[in-house]
């Protein structure tokens, strides 16, 4: 839609690249072509605004094949305004000169022309033809209306072409869809039956060789499981062995320990025994040559006292053993000494007088 803005009593209009203008005013042409601008008075000017682009229209219908069965065909036009002056003459393309809208909808028209016509050369061809087949002439569709557009009058004489047609789909009604499919389905899952089945017999036989080898596996540990045993039966008996020859060495290591200890400890109380006697024995010797000596010196200090006694006069030596007489004599508590004694004392002490 082309841009219009007010300026006083004025209007100015403001087009695009795909859309073709005219203004009349006074009955005349007074601007057209694609891509306007200019200023004009809304009283006077009569404005027509043509879309020249291309457009695409959605096709939906509905047909009967050949048996009677209904199809839904999908198809898509694409067309343009190839003359937009002979379609502002014969379509009415006018917009409102104060606000640039439309004042009809002519698009409309032409859409609902385009599916009648498309429509036509598809309904003639799919009823000549049974439902299988209809439903795989897309091809065939498709360059009939092609054709039949290409060729139409009608599209020409409102300045209309049209670009390309295309069938999108053709197809039946859901329930007659899925019977038809059936077949098919029925096919494809008898295939994949039959690959079922060949991988469970191709399971079945490797659930076969994996017992066997399961089985083969259990024979083979029971016969290194035996070699086992028996290896552990003699390994324990080589122990035992062993065990009995290291506990005899042991033993006898033991006694000839024991017999060497015994030897030692006789040695060592012989020795000890003959340090003894040869101990006692100097001991023996020291004492008897102690008591030896001892009685040596007392018989030599005897003699020399003797000696000396020998020299002493017979009042000395009677002094002397008074003296050690008095030595030998228990304690005497009192002593009484009379005249007599005393004087017959001092006369022995002194003879001469």
């Amino acid at each position: 839609m082309a841009d219009v803005t007010r300026r006083l009593f004025l209007r100015h209009l403001r087009g695009t690249p795909t859309s073709w203008v005219r203004l009349h005013v006074g009955g005349r042409v007074r601007r057209e072509g694609v891509g306007q601008s200019f200023w004009y008075r809304p009283l006077r000017a009569v404005l027509s605004e043509v879309p020249v682009d291309d457009r695409e229209l959605p096709l939906l219908f509905h047909a009967r094949t050949g048996d009677f069965a209904d199809i839904t065909v999908q198809a898509t036009v694409t067309y343009r305004v190839a003359d937009p002056a002979l379609a502002a003459g014969r379509l009415d393309f006018s917009v409102d000169p104060r606000t640039g809208r439309a004042r009809a909808r002519p698009l409309d028209q032409v859409a609902t022309l385009l599916a009648e016509l498309a429509q036509q050369p598809a309904l003639d061809l799919l009823a000549r033809v049974p439902l299988a087949e209809a439903l795989t002439t897309v091809a065939p569709v498709r360059e009939a209306v092609s054709d039949a557009l290409a060729t139409e009058a009608r599209l020409a004489d409102i300045g209309v072409a049209v670009v390309s047609a295309r069938v999108v789909a053709i197809r039946p009604e859901p329930e007659l869809e899925r019977a038809l499919q059936t077949p098919t389905r029925e096919a494809v899952q008898v295939q994949a039956d039959r690959a079922t089945y060949a991988r469970r017999a191709q399971a079945v036989e490797q659930e076969r060789a994996i017992a066997e080898n399961e089985l083969q596996n259990k024979i083979e540990l029971a016969r290194r499981e035996q070699q086992l045993v028996e290896q552990h039966g003699a390994n324990t008996h080589r122990r035992a062995e062993l065990e009995a020859a290291a506990e005899l060495a042991a033993a006898q290591g033991r006694a000839d320990r024991d017999k060497v200890a015994d030897a030692a400890a006789a040695d060592r109380a012989r020795v000890l025994a003959a340090a003894e006697a040869e101990k006692d024995r100097l001991l023996a010797a020291a004492k008897a040559e102690g008591v030896r000596a001892v009685g040596h010196a007392e018989a030599e200090a005897e003699a020399a006292r003797l000696a000396a006694y020998a020299e002493l006069p017979p009042d000395v030596l009677r002094a002397l053993t008074v003296r050690e007489l008095a030595g030998q004599l228990p304690q005497i508590g009192q002593l009484t000494v009379t005249p007599d004694m005393l004087t017959d004392l001092l006369g022995r002490l002194a003879p001469g007088r």
